[in-house]
């Protein structure tokens, strides 16, 4: 990097207004820093700008980032370079491969083309004009276009880390936009998990049976292994998106997640279906390989559903099922949270959540007696609806 020179710079009126002129050391198209002149507009020509001493402060206040390095010749290159070749390269490896793509998406949708700007000359007016043009013009919920702002504030504070930028954090103060309203979420009830499991074959049955007794994320239910499985609670060692497997989401969601006896049940007859493996895949698909559990809903699940009058919801209403059963079971939020594994937890809570083994299992053990309680009368009233 060239040493910064100080420099006044050259002020001058053209056609009403004051400019100045000056030198600045800038990062090119190939990445290398050069010197170009550059002039910027500073004011109207009038009253009280009428003489170059006039407006020296203004020019000044310009230079003064330059003068004192507080502008570096990297932070010239615009957002949309950064984010490409410096921030996308940086979060793929310490990201989860879901989470990558996701900022990938977010960036091809919604930044390329709105952030031509440099990093140093990016202001929270910018943010906030930016995150308005978004909403008027993609139609996004409030809570995607927080998304969108907390990535724009890691790329930020990314550049500042690599100290490419030396002023506050732009979009810190931004101000998220209203969006339009969120799309209502549904959270299967223990009456519809028990209509579908009255309705569904094996070894779907015991799929939807883990999917509902445990509240794992459809990536960890497709990594479910046997070698996890004691008969009494399932460890989350990895979780698997599209084709690649990998850490479960957070170091929470590795906690292991008590089963109660309905699952067990509806797991013992898949292994001993599956020729009572002890290790692999819990639900592989022909090839041995985790199965697409979207295929296995458009294939299986939705027709099943359908001609029994049931709604399919997707896979994780059957998470926020599991949590919503559980409170109206009277169980302690923070027992639910445990059982959950949620990763917005505290290091305090973290401590906590490893001496709430026991309530978790008791929590458990209310869930399955209600559903012992009331499966009886519920696959009666499932086969009713099927006649």
């Amino acid at each position: 990097m060239k040493r910064t020179r100080h420099q006044s710079g050259y002020v001058f009126h053209q056609g009403g207004f004051w400019y100045v002129r000056y030198y600045d050391n800038v990062m090119n198209a190939e990445g290398e820093i050069e010197r170009q002149q550059k002039c910027r507009k500073l004011v109207a020509y009038g009253s009280q700008y009428r003489t170059k001493r006039d407006v020296r402060s203004l020019a000044d206040e310009l230079l003064k980032p330059i003068n004192d390095g507080t502008h570096t010749p990297e932070s010239t290159m615009t957002v949309a370079d950064f984010i490409e070749k410096h921030y996308l390269p940086h979060v793929e490896q310490p990201k989860r491969v879901s989470t990558y793509r996701g900022y990938r998406n977010v960036w091809s949708r919604y930044l390329k083309t709105r952030t031509p700007i440099a990093l140093r000359d990016f202001r929270t007016f910018d943010g906030n004009r930016l995150l308005l043009d978004i909403a008027r013009n993609e139609s996004l919920s409030r809570r995607t276009l927080g998304h969108i702002k907390s990535m724009l504030s890691g790329v930020f504070t990314h550049a500042r880390r690599q100290g490419i930028l030396n002023t506050p954090n732009p979009m810190r103060d931004v101000e998220i936009p209203k969006g339009k309203a969120n799309s209502e979420t549904h959270a299967y009830a223990l009456e519809e998990v028990m209509r579908m499991l009255a309705v569904l074959p094996q070894p779907v049955k015991a799929i939807v049976a883990a999917a509902a007794f445990t509240g794992a994320r459809k990536g960890e239910l497709r990594g479910f292994l046997w070698e996890n499985y004691d008969g009494e609670q399932i460890s989350i060692t990895q979780s698997v998106w599209r084709s690649h497997v990998g850490e479960p989401k957070t170091v929470t969601s590795k906690a292991p997640i008590p089963v109660i006896a309905p699952l067990k049940d509806f797991l013992e007859w898949h292994r001993i279906a599956a020729g009572n493996p002890a290790t692999g895949l819990m639900f592989p698909n022909s090839l041995g390989r985790p199965l697409n559990f979207d295929e296995l809903a458009f294939r299986v699940i939705k027709p099943a559903f359908t001609k029994a009058g049931i709604a399919w919801h997707g896979w994780h209403a059957f998470r926020r099922g599991l949590a919503t059963n559980l409170y109206r079971l009277g169980v302690k939020d923070k027992t639910i949270q445990a059982i959950l594994r949620h990763s917005n937890i505290s290091l305090t809570m973290n401590i906590y959540v490893k001496s709430v083994t026991p309530d978790a299992r008791a929590a458990m053990q209310q869930l399955e007696s209600f559903y012992a309680t009331n499966m009886q009368r519920s696959t009666k009233d499932s086969e009713t609806v099927l006649q």
